[in-house]
């Protein structure tokens, strides 16, 4: 049986159009822990930082799983002042989500639109994007223009961004 948050996305997903396979799995709670699930699930994986800069703006990074991101060099990216990472008290208030699930889909309980969405350039080359369902036991899929759809029809206008920083 999911969860309630969990059945409240793929109701929200299914009233928005979007088909969206999730495979069951063990909780996986870093980018490591996932690198079984890489081989057996199509498509770009992601890892996503909250972070919250030093003016209080609060700032949701999907980025490829591979991606090195450098929090130093961001900031001139996104528009953002220096940036550190967001407590989980504040994680689980603002996205409804706890540490370890940290997701894309995490925006829909954003109705106040506090958090900036930015998605690494990587992971838009890829047509399927995986991401976890509100919660770290399931992966699901979704079309990478079904991903960009859903983030604004939740209210925010994702920044797509080149993350990779030399």
């Amino acid at each position: 049986m999911i969860s309630p948050q969990r059945q409240r996305l793929m109701d929200r997903l299914a009233e928005l159009g979007i088909a969206c396979p999730t495979v069951e799995h063990a909780p996986v709670f870093t980018v490591e822990d996932s690198g079984e699930l890489y081989a057996t699930i199509p498509g770009g994986h992601t890892k996503n930082l909250f972070l919250k800069d030093a003016k209080g703006q609060l700032f949701l990074i999907v980025a490829h799983h591979g991606t090195r991101v450098d929090l130093k060099k961001l900031p001139p990216v996104i528009g953002s002042a220096r940036l550190s990472f967001g407590r989980a008290e504040l994680l689980e208030e603002v996205l409804g989500v706890k540490a370890g699930s940290v997701t894309a889909f995490a925006v829909m309980n954003d109705g106040a639109g506090q958090v900036r969405v930015v998605i690494d350039q990587n992971l838009m080359a890829f047509e399927t994007i995986n991401l976890h369902p509100l919660e770290n036991s399931a992966t699901t899929s979704i079309a990478r223009e079904d991903l960009l759809r859903f983030i604004r029809a939740a209210g925010h206008t994702p920044l797509i961004a080149a993350l990779t920083l030399d």
